[in-house]
């Protein structure tokens, strides 16, 4: 049978999802549990990788299994022998001809970022803590620039695996609320795409960053993703602030 399982993960100790070696990995765990209900070697397919530190709420993956089982057993099943800080929340049993990577049609990411004097111990995991002023709505008008086809280069990993650059955004938002866990403002930078190249939500919040710091301004933006030349020298915004939160399908 194939399954399709929805996954979320708090990334803070796991070297990305990919498997490499040694290094504890989101793949890693998944892999060595559902290898050992199956009692035999089985190959898990992820939509997409998450570099080490970033977080999911939505990651999906899939896996194809022998044993005869309902995917509310095979899900209290590989909870119960996960890490605490991952875990299905839901199983299904899907076409065969499903793939998490192949199959996906596009991806949303979030990037968090708790905007106040103090760092919040709630969010310190899972937002970027910037104690300095941002100017939202300059961030909102550069963030409608990154819509539309372009070549990522200027907003990417240097060293990339894949042919093409270009890539298709439809979506990046930033939004602004008021957390009453954290009694503090919490500022949202959300990306929608058919696909992303590594660093590249990453790379987008980092240029926005700089733009409500006023470091950099609209025009500069604009020719960056025009050129594909990274001409600035604000920073990648760090993983940790960085979460998966859903994958389309049709």
């Amino acid at each position: 049978m194939n399954f399709k399982l929805t996954l979320q993960y708090d990334g803070t100790d796991f070297h990305g999802w990919q498997m490499q070696g040694e290094e504890r990995t989101v793949q890693g765990e998944l892999t060595r549990v559902l290898a050992r209900l199956e009692g035999r070697a089985v190959v898990v397919h992820g939509s997409g990788r998450t570099d080490a530190g970033v977080h999911a709420e939505g990651q999906v993956a899939s896996v194809r299994l022998e044993r005869e089982i309902t995917p509310e057993k095979l899900r209290a099943a590989i909870n119960g022998n996960l890490t605490r800080d991952v875990r299905v929340i839901k199983a299904e049993a899907i076409e065969d001809d499903f793939h998490a990577r192949y199959s996906a049609r596009g991806k949303t990411y979030v990037y968090r970022i708790f905007n106040e004097q103090f760092v919040s111990p709630f969010w310190q995991r899972y937002a970027l803590a910037e104690t300095r002023p941002l100017d939202l709505a300059l961030m909102q008008e550069a963030a409608r620039l990154f819509v539309g086809e372009h070549d990522w280069t200027a907003f990417s990993a240097a060293q990339s695996e894949t042919e093409s650059r270009v890539r298709r955004v439809t979506e990046v938002e930033v939004t602004s609320r008021w957390d009453e866990r954290g009694q503090g403002s919490l500022i949202e930078i959300r990306a929608s795409a058919e696909g992303f190249l590594r660093y590249m939500v990453r790379s987008i919040a980092g240029c926005l960053l700089a733009v409500g710091r006023g470091e950099i301004d609209r025009d500069a933006v604009e020719r960056e993703i025009r050129t594909g030349e990274r001409s600035h020298l604000y920073a990648t915004a760090p993983a940790h602030g960085l979460t998966l939160l859903r994958v389309q399908y049709d």
